[in-house]
């Protein structure tokens, strides 16, 4: 019996669907493995939707960077900016949960990017 050609093969398996799906999340500090994680997260957890992780060490690292006297200014006057743009409490504690969700290895390199955030000083 003679042998399949490899093109032949590939031909009829099915293809990915990369373009639908979108990229996934870009996290500087962060491995392949730890990114592969998290997206396979977003797509099969109901409390995440796809890009949902970046965006929230994206809000928190927004927020942790800004002025101690404008962080001072939002905690007591509150920051009507938090209910168009999201809250950066809310995306702090996302973050806890997708740790809590991940492998150790890979919650270990996100509580790394985490934690550099958190000890962040911040310019007066």
């Amino acid at each position: 019996m003679p042998r399949n050609r490899p093109g032949r093969i590939r031909a009829g398996a099915p293809r990915r669907r990369t373009t639908e799906e979108g990229p996934g999340p870009t996290i500087d500090g962060l491995s392949s493995r730890a990114l592969s994680e998290i997206f396979r997260l977003e797509h099969s957890r109901n409390y995440l939707r796809p890009g949902d992780v970046g965006a929230a060490v994206r809000r928190w690292k927004d927020h942790v960077h800004r002025p101690e006297r404008q962080l001072w200014n939002d905690h007591e006057q509150g920051n009507t900016h938090w209910y168009c743009c999201g809250d950066p409490f809310e995306a702090r504690a996302l973050l806890d949960t997708v740790m809590q969700a991940m492998s150790p290895r890979n919650a270990r390199q996100l509580r790394r990017v985490v934690s550099r955030l958190d000890a962040a000083p911040n310019r007066t």
